[in-house]
């Protein structure tokens, strides 16, 4: 399996729910938080083109925003 990022910021609900989701289902994770981290902000808006979080990095897939359905097909998470 790639090496997962999940980029989040402070008092962000949905941050804290596919964290949860990962941590359940047995993935390790990186977190970068953007409010921390000015690198990690630059890094998701230069790299990734994305404005908000959570925003999940797998491999060569961007997954921008909570969609834990399609965070499950990537991880290839059949319920």
């Amino acid at each position: 399996m790639n090496d997962i990022i999940v980029y989040t910021q402070n008092e962000c609900p949905p941050c804290k729910i596919i964290k949860m989701f990962l941590d359940e289902s047995g993935f390790t994770y990186s977190e970068k938080n953007i409010n921390e981290d000015d690198k990690s902000r630059k890094e998701l808006t230069d790299l990734y083109g994305s404005y908000s979080t959570p925003t999940i990095i797998i491999g060569d897939e961007v997954i921008i925003g909570f969609d834990l359905e399609k965070l499950k097909k990537v991880l290839n998470i059949h319920e």
